[in-house]
């Protein structure tokens, strides 16, 4: 039995990392969703803000964008030219996702400083590609309603999903460089 153990050390050791830090962050924000409830920043901060700056990059594009609290429920309504067309709800805020990186680039964990450089990074780019996404999932509904489905269940996570497994290859090509010298 200890021989197994000894044989697959990596392997475990990439397991229990790897749900041992996806548990500890998803436990922190869910902690944050539960106390950190604001009337002023609804349905919570981050959220509040993924959709404010996707309405900045929308009316960037030329289009007359604007977010408003829910009523019924926590989100906030995404409205293009007189159109309710979306939900921004706190799915939609990447923190899920980010959690997801932050576990798996952990679960490698190579030197101290360009691990943390690359989780910062990372976690930037996500979040940045996040707000692109919503734009052009938003752009895209306003303009070929047709396609909703199409846009919301395919283009919507192959580009959030296609980014996060990029920076997981260069990852593990990073760390695997640093471990086969």
């Amino acid at each position: 039995m200890i021989r197994l153990f000894v044989k697959y050390k990596s392997v475990l050791r990439f397991i229990f990392m790897f749900l041992g830090s996806y548990l500890v962050f998803t436990l922190f924000y869910n902690l944050y969703l539960d106390f950190f409830r604001s009337p002023v920043y609804f349905p919570d901060y981050i959220t509040h803000l993924v959709a404010k700056q996707s309405e900045a990059l929308i009316n960037s594009f030329g289009y007359n964008a604007k977010i408003i609290p829910h009523q019924y429920e926590l989100s906030m309504k995404l409205i293009i030219n007189e159109v309710y067309l979306a939900r921004i709800i706190e799915g939609c805020n990447a923190v899920s996702i980010i959690i997801l990186f932050l576990a798996f680039v952990l679960s490698f964990f190579g030197k101290f400083k360009t691990t943390l450089l690359y989780l910062l990074a990372g976690s930037v780019i996500i979040y940045g590609m996040n707000i692109i996404r919503i734009a052009v999932l938003a752009i895209g509904i306003y303009e070929y309603p047709q396609h909703t489905q199409f846009l919301h269940s395919i283009v919507f996570p192959l580009i959030i999903y296609g980014t996060i497994f990029i920076l997981w290859l260069i990852w593990v090509r990073i760390y695997s460089q640093k471990h086969s010298v």
